[in-house]
């Protein structure tokens, strides 16, 4: 129950009690890894590498563009000096992608300051030193949780000032957001997020667009739309989606639709 309303939202909490900031995301977050991740250490296309330094330190490296040039003006990619141990090439796709638009272009994280992340590392590089049967499954499985364990140690360590993972990180804020994204079909306004949030109409409004870099209304609309797209894709029916992303009617949300994808929602499910 949300303080001072009549609202059911299910909020999902971690085991400690707090909110769960990243769950409702990751459910829609996809992460494909290419096969060439075991066969070719050294693939020049990857996006994910594990490094040792000439220090035998290990350096985790997340690049979620394709975009060279800005791996080699951040310096982040693998130096000349390390030696590469897993690299992969990954696709990331689903609406939880915007978890992924939100990171820098290259993101770096020495393993020794993150017990967590090297201990899901691990394993990942046991899976191509010693091939096993299933391991290009389990490696797939393993990259997943290291993406995830990347978006945690951003959010923690501050290493975002702008978009989805900042607002987030801002625990008045995350109430509203986790609000939105678990339950997309209530009759939110900005009242209610401000409410949910625990502040004023005024510091919310201006405190999300701060941090997010939307207003919250906005960030509401774009998110039931990439709903509604990726459940249509899957084969849903238009009145089914409209109903589960909040739209008043079928023709409303076909209207609103429209105009953010260029196409009627039949013929988004048509094309699936």
């Amino acid at each position: 129950m949300i303080r001072g309303t009549e609202m059911q939202v299910p909020y999902r909490t971690s085991f400690n009690g707090k909110l769960d900031r990243l769950s409702s995301l990751i459910d829609r977050l996809r992460v494909q890894v290419s096969q060439s991740a075991l066969s070719d250490p050294d693939c020049e296309t990857a996006l994910l590498w594990v490094c040792e330094t000439p220090a035998k330190t290990q350096r985790l490296i997340l690049c979620p563009t394709d975009n060279e040039d800005d791996r080699a003006f951040t310096g982040l990619a693998p130096r000349p000096d390390e030696r590469v141990k897993v690299s992969a090439r990954i696709a990331i796709s689903g609406v939880g992608k915007q978890l992924i638009s939100a990171l820098p272009d290259c993101l770096s994280v020495e393993l020794s300051d993150d017990p967590y992340l090297q201990a899901v590392v691990t394993p990942l590089i046991e899976e191509v030193v010693m091939p096993r049967c299933g391991g290009q499954a389990v490696f797939q499985r393993l990259c997943e949780v290291v993406v995830i364990r990347l978006l945690r140690h951003a959010m923690a360590e501050g290493k975002v000032n702008t978009g989805l993972l900042n607002g987030l990180a801002h625990p008045r804020i995350a109430e509203a957001l986790v609000g939105i994204h678990e339950a997309p079909a209530e009759a939110w306004s900005l009242e209610k997020l401000a409410q949910t949030a625990g502040m004023s109409r005024t510091q919310f409004a201006v405190t999300f667009k701060d941090l997010v870099g939307v207003t919250p209304m906005g960030y509401l609309a774009s998110w039931r739309l990439e709903i509604a797209r990726e459940e249509l894709e899957s084969g849903r029916q238009v009145k089914s989606v409209a109903n589960l992303c909040g739209f008043s009617s079928p023709a409303a949300f076909s209207r609103a639709y429209s105009k953010r994808f260029g196409v009627p929602p039949r013929g988004a499910r048509a094309a699936s």
